[in-house]
């Protein structure tokens, strides 16, 4: 009865011991599919703000040759495939993020890192409003976007500023986190002055290409062309919009990092209890032995 009591105990530590070994297995595919989630939509969001920023350059040239990149860019984020790639990144990553956030146990973090984070954080703001002011402009209200019509609504509303300041904590997220990911291999780091001189440099040529367009769009009269009014019309309905998308994005962010740290008192709570409670038999056996001694 012994042996076979105890081959019954070897196999029930078996069990367990392949249970675990699954369950580390199985932890493991689903971070590596996370994290290979998370490069691939960030390398597609990353190449909306190249193309982005390099069309804003383009506005160094003229505006007619801005124009035409912002026609082909057009075709290719409106297409069907463009769309789904885009937005479908935008919500994967964002997804991927509050995940991370949650489940975050400690906030202690390098420089580098909370500067990705603040970063990271501010894109779904330009997002938001390209979709608002583009996407779903044109969706509802058939207002197709150019440059001119584009910058006359930044000018008129006082925002041209916000706009270029929103493109770069995207470009300064999406690079960092790249980095991050290509700074272990050779030729990465190789290539490091290379990608620092891209980093910095394209941003601020698409500055100036805004910029210039800006002036262009004013003109030597300073005057300013009217609003569409295709436009005009429906943007109190426009800016409602964007108010309850950015109202709805920062109320799950605040509600999840809440959640979050929620979470990890709970748990700090629990494993305090279980270790006083694991201490009382130790301590009670104790007594009992001075006692009989």
């Amino acid at each position: 009865m012994a042996g076979v009591a105890h081959e019954m105990a070897e196999t029930n530590m078996d069990i367990v011991g392949m249970t675990r070994r699954r369950s580390r297995e199985a932890k493991i595919s689903i971070q590596f599919l996370m994290r290979r989630l998370q490069l691939t939509s960030g390398l597609v969001m990353l190449t909306y703000l190249f193309l982005h920023l390099v069309n804003h350059a383009l506005g160094i040239g003229s505006l007619e040759l801005a124009g035409r990149g912002l026609v082909l860019a057009l075709r290719l984020w409106r297409s069907t495939p463009g769309t789904i790639a885009l937005y479908g990144a935008a919500s994967v990553h964002f997804a991927l993020a509050l995940h991370t956030i949650y489940g975050r146990r400690h906030w202690a973090l390098p420089p580098a890192e909370w500067i990705r984070l603040w970063a990271g954080l501010s894109l779904p703001l330009l997002l938001i409003r390209h979709a608002v002011t583009t996407r779903l402009a044109s969706s509802l209200y058939g207002f197709e976007p150019n440059y001119e019509r584009v910058i006359v609504v930044l000018l008129a509303s006082g925002t041209q500023g916000l706009q270029l300041a929103l493109l770069a904590p995207g470009w300064i997220h999406g690079c960092l986190g790249l980095w991050f990911r290509l700074r272990h291999h050779a030729w990465a780091r190789r290539m490091r002055l290379a990608l620092l001189t891209v980093f910095v440099l394209l941003p601020l040529l698409s500055a100036a290409g805004f910029i210039h367009m800006m002036r262009a769009v004013e003109g030597e009269s300073h005057l300013l062309p009217p609003v569409d009014a295709a436009l005009a019309v429906h943007q109190a309905a426009l800016n409602g919009a964007r108010r309850d998308l950015v109202t709805l994005y920062l109320v799950l962010v605040a509600g999840t990092l809440f959640l979050g740290q929620l979470r990890n008192a709970l748990e700090r709570r629990r494993l305090r209890r279980e270790s006083v409670d694991a201490r009382l038999p130790a301590r009670s056996a104790s007594c009992g032995q001075d006692v009989h001694e």
